[in-house]
């Protein structure tokens, strides 16, 4: 039976619905359809090592497309941009990446000491990736310097799109300068300026020398940064090389914003469709980030350097999740009931029963049988309202069934590299002993 309470809610609904229906069907699916998800190992892991990799980033081997990475394929991209030592021999550093359609690039680093989450997105970006997923990190602890040449490695087999070699180098010279600016301005403000400098270059066009010296220094003096003239220079030079390609201005926006933890207006009503299909479907959170919500940090250990271009939008999403907890708890409230609907329905029911107690009262103190009135000719309002009492009294005793009971966002600058078999046993990750000693071979 539909009660007055129900449609008084359908109504309400319905408004809502149209809104949303307009709102949230002209906004894209997150996972493209024909893309598959890619896995990168590096080569000189051992077979455990890349096993506990798989549980890291909480999938399986028959899950994904799987690729391996030489310190060769690294080599191709970093010799002469990065020094020996910042390339190294061996190859350790291991990436999952998920190819998406919108949400710009979002990053997780676990074990990673050169570069961070931010800075492996933001030169994503200069590559010509536009949207993705990533979780890049290691068993052990590493530079990280080698990741992004895995990266796009995997992104290009998952979306099967070609990157530009050109700006496949371009970007890994931006993540080298950016790293070594992080060893003496850190790795926030290297991160900051850079991109600062990048999204001015880009949107404006520059390509001039000067106007780039003006880009860098307008930015240097927002965040407070004093650059020496070598750095200058080769921030200069690295933008020159990057102004050559076109970029999308939306897409570069989008990535920068999430790195300023600036939520934008389509990614939280995106949110809001997917909280509004979990409600009718039984959906468990919205999936943003997609697998960089699947990896399992214990398997790094709980001294793992971590850190992820997600955590810096918490702050601004807070605001706005808590109009969207109101508008949740209407359709929940509607469709599967909540304490004060079901006291407000409760109520509505015990006032129509006292109603219709009321009227047969009535009738039954103030007519007999035979149609006349009560023979004692005394009016029963007072036994009415006694009636009526004692059934309020009881509705306010009566019990609702109801009722019941990372590491921090900036990795510590460290060495750029990783002597060989430097592990905390002593053991090389090929699985030969060591005596606990180091040669100069060193890895990423």
């Amino acid at each position: 039976m539909i009660t007055p309470h129900i449609m008084k809610n359908v109504k309400k609904i319905i408004p809502v619905m149209m809104a949303a229906a307009l709102t949230c069907t002209s906004l894209p699916m997150v996972a493209k359809a024909d893309s598959s998800k890619v896995v990168t190992l590096g080569a000189n892991l051992s077979e455990e090592q890349k096993a506990s990799m798989y549980k890291y980033f909480g999938t399986t081997a028959d899950k994904v497309d799987t690729i391996e990475v030489t310190n060769t394929d690294e080599r191709k991209y970093m010799e002469g941009i990065a020094s020996e030592a910042q390339i190294g021999t061996r190859t350790y550093s291991c990436s999952y990446v998920e190819p998406t359609t919108s949400g710009g690039i979002q990053v997780k680093v676990g074990n990673l000491t050169f570069v961070t989450s931010s800075m492996i997105a933001s030169t994503l970006l200069t590559s010509g990736v536009e949207n993705c997923n990533v979780v890049a990190a290691s068993p052990i602890e590493v530079s990280g310097t080698g990741a992004l040449t895995g990266i796009m490695m995997a992104y290009e087999k998952a979306s099967g799109t070609t990157l530009s070699e050109e700006q496949k180098a371009a970007a890994t010279e931006e993540l080298v300068t950016t790293g070594e600016l992080a060893d003496t301005i850190g790795n926030k403000e290297a991160t900051d300026l850079m991109n600062e400098v990048k999204q001015e270059v880009i949107k404006e066009g520059l390509t001039d020398e000067g106007a780039i010296n003006d880009a860098i220094d307008n930015a240097a003096k927002t965040y407070n940064i004093t650059l020496t003239e070598e750095q200058m220079a080769k921030i200069n030079s690295l933008m020159q090389n990057i102004a050559q390609y076109d970029y999308d201005v939306k897409s570069l926006q989008q990535t920068l914003e999430n790195l300023e933890g600036k939520a934008s207006e389509s990614g939280f009503f995106s949110n809001l469709w997917n909280s509004v299909k979990n409600i009718f479907t039984g959906g468990g959170e919205t999936s943003d980030g997609g697998i960089i919500n699947d990896t399992n940090d214990d398997i790094l250990g709980p001294d793992a350097v971590i850190n992820n271009t997600l955590e810096a939008l918490d702050s601004d999403t807070e605001e706005k999740e808590g109009f969207w907890d109101k508008v949740t708890g209407f359709f929940k409230g509607l469709f599967g009931g909540n304490d004060e609907d079901a006291e407000d329905e409760t109520a509505d029911e015990e006032d129509t029963d006292l109603e219709e107690n009321k009227d047969a009262n009535e009738t039954e103190d103030t007519e007999n049988p035979d149609g006349t009135d009560d023979p004692d000719g005394t009016d029963n309002t007072d036994d009415i309202l006694s009636d009526e009492e004692s059934d309020n009294s009881l509705l306010d005793d009566t019990a609702d069934p109801t009722d019941g009971g990372a590491a921090p966002d900036d990795a510590s600058p460290a060495d750029a590299s990783l002597t060989e078999g430097s592990q905390p046993d002593g053991t090389d990750p090929s699985g030969s002993a060591t005596d606990g000693t180091t040669d100069s071979n060193t890895a990423n």
